[in-house]
């Protein structure tokens, strides 16, 4: 799609997608795991601190006002009852996979739009009220029985994915909701902005600005209009979306891995802090060599307890072995740890960066230094071959079988692979 003009694919002629979204799904599969937590309020963190926030919170958690985003402090004094439970993500990848498998039984996925998240596209033979809603109960009738009776999702059928997504939140949980074309934009003029996908709080604050402030108004305007007060072609978008028309989803090129974890209270003195840096580049080295790619580029940044962001990034020769990344990050540590001057690190945060597939690799020769340049090609070949014996050992016998310069100990503060909102980890992460 091009950022100067828009091409609707075509006006909604009828039902086209399914939009499966499960509800509270990091507490859903903790209550599933756990009879104990049926029925209770439940939050799921990241990290045993009070100072953290709730990263999912279960119904009988929202109940009392507790969200994602909710600081422990503030969800206990909302919910005394409230039970945190770790966060344990490989146990929703593995999920994750069980549903898609599910779901696939009834309908194909035509897109995995995140962790909690499938969209389907209907064929000319399903598009009908009578058949969506039956392949709908279908689904929510396979994964009680299959997946567990805990893990329940809300359903949106509508002529687009955009509006089948916005679909899935007007009944939850475990809701079903189907917005013919002659629905739209008619049921759209009860909810609010912050509704819509795309619309966050920024965004909101920006459309009061231009006086819109319900669905009605924003309904009004035209598409550069839109353009005009998003102040990017997503408000023209907006215009296509709300109508039911299909836009074709944007293509992205992967261009950088990364890995990054909040420390426990125990893990922020700078020695320890240093210790999960380690751990986290040997882990996206792991993950680079896994997809087959090379990174030209490394950059390390920490959050100082109560204080700034410091970082720093360093280019290097395309590379894919755990000893050139640690080399490098002992580099910049020691750099970013005299402007810390010693103090505790809440947060690290681990990237590389300028990411070139292995069958596009080429290294340019140095034509004055050919004999030195032999010598680190050579080195680096036996350094990828170390790397990947090392990852073949962890992947057969355990996430920590083989380390560089530290023990499983040092690495208990939990460094395993977290979901995000854009990438669901793939279940070989958690070995890595």
């Amino acid at each position: 799609m091009s950022d100067d003009t828009i091409n609707p694919l075509a006006p909604p002629l009828g039902l086209r997608w399914l939009y499966v979204d499960f509800n509270s799904y990091f507490a859903s599969v903790e209550q599933q795991m756990n009879p104990r937590l049926r029925g209770k309020p439940v939050a799921v963190i990241p990290v045993e601190t009070e100072t953290t926030c709730a990263i999912a919170a279960s119904y009988e958690a929202k109940a009392f006002g507790i969200k994602t985003g909710t600081p422990v402090w503030e969800a206990r004094k909302l919910c005394p009852d409230l039970i945190c439970v770790i966060g344990r993500h490989n146990h929703y990848v593995e999920f994750h996979e069980r549903i898609l498998d599910e779901i696939d039984r009834h309908i194909p996925v035509t897109k995995v739009c995140s962790i909690d998240e499938m969209a389907c596209k209907l064929m000319k033979n399903e598009m009908s009220v009578e058949r969506t809603t039956a392949i709908a109960k279908s689904i929510k009738g396979g994964l009680a029985q299959n997946i567990g009776e805990y893990v329940r999702c809300s359903i949106g059928v509508a002529p687009s994915k955009y509006l089948s997504k916005v679909a899935t939140d007007m009944q939850k949980p475990d809701g079903l909701t189907i917005l013919n074309p002659a629905d739209i934009p008619g049921r759209l003029h009860a909810l609010d902005l912050r509704d819509l996908p795309g619309i966050g709080p920024n965004m909101e604050r920006r459309l009061n600005l231009a006086g819109i402030y319900d669905i009605p108004s924003l309904l009004k305007l035209q598409p550069k209009h839109l353009r005009a007060v998003w102040g990017s072609i997503w408000g023209e978008k907006m215009w296509y979306y709300l109508r039911g028309y299909d836009l074709p989803d944007e293509e992205t090129e992967r261009n950088s891995i990364g890995h990054s974890h909040v420390l426990s209270p125990e893990m922020r003195p700078p020695d320890k802090a240093y210790t999960i840096a380690r751990r986290l580049t040997m882990k996206a080295a792991a993950r680079l060599r896994r997809i087959n790619y090379h990174a030209g580029a490394f950059s390390v940044s920490f959050r100082i307890e109560n204080g700034p962001r410091l970082g720093l990034e360093t280019k290097c020769d395309p590379s894919q072995d755990s000893f050139t990344f640690l080399h490098l990050l002992d580099v910049l540590w020691r750099e970013l740890m005299r402007e810390a001057k010693n103090k505790r690190i809440k947060k690290v945060n681990i990237v590389l960066h300028g990411l070139v597939a292995d069958d596009d690799l080429h290294i340019q020769p140095d034509l004055f230094n050919q004999a030195q340049q032999a010598n680190q090609n050579k080195q680096r070949e036996k350094h990828e071959k170390i790397s990947k014996a090392m990852d073949a050992l962890n992947q057969k016998f355990g996430r920590n079988t083989v380390l560089l310069g530290m023990t499983a100990v040092q690495d208990s503060a939990s460094t395993e692979s977290k979901i995000a909102f854009t990438r669901i980890p793939d279940m070989e992460e958690f070995l890595e």
